[in-house]
């Protein structure tokens, strides 16, 4: 079928599309502007050749903002599974990392991660416990012992 798309837009949609179009995911970007070129006149081909995808594929983006507007182009992010080992490790990081750092032992990783193995039964990377860690705020100093908790933009404070 050729011809001119169906396709139409109030201004309120046209300025959220026009927002979308600056967005940082490429995906969004090209969906919002393929369904302004739409807009615009421009046929699938052309749209598809400009772009570097089929002209099926315009057609889908066309249909998903007919059926959904300007939600729809938007990207999703897909649930993944849950983080069991993080949480498993935050579980018994925090309780210990909380104590008065006077009345507790040094908790460098590697200790960390042999009590979260025998109060959990989870094995946990090195790697993957750090970042569970920086997630939730804490940076440990390997020179110090001590570990810092980041209030804010940048801004830290000894933890208690």
């Amino acid at each position: 079928m050729t011809g001119r798309s169906p396709l139409s837009a109030t201004e309120e949609q046209r300025a959220e599309l026009a927002c979308l179009a600056g967005s940082r995911d490429r995906g969004e970007v090209d969906r919002a502007r393929a369904v302004l070129l739409t807009l615009a006149g421009w046929t699938s081909g052309r749209i598809a050749e400009a772009f570097g995808v089929r002209e099926d594929t315009v057609r889908l983006w066309r249909s998903d903002f007919m059926r959904g507007g300007v939600e729809a182009l938007k990207a999703a992010i897909t649930p993944g599974p849950a983080p069991v080992k993080s949480e498993a490790a935050l579980r018994v990081a925090m309780p210990l990392l909380a104590e008065p750092v006077a009345d507790r032992p040094n908790w460098a990783i590697p200790r960390l991660r042999a009590e979260i193995e025998a109060r959990e039964g989870v094995s946990i990377s090195r790697s993957q416990l750090s970042k569970a860690l920086r997630k939730k705020f804490w940076v440990f100093w390997k020179t110090s012992g001590r570990f810092w908790r980041l209030k804010g933009a940048g801004a830290c404070r000894r933890g208690p």
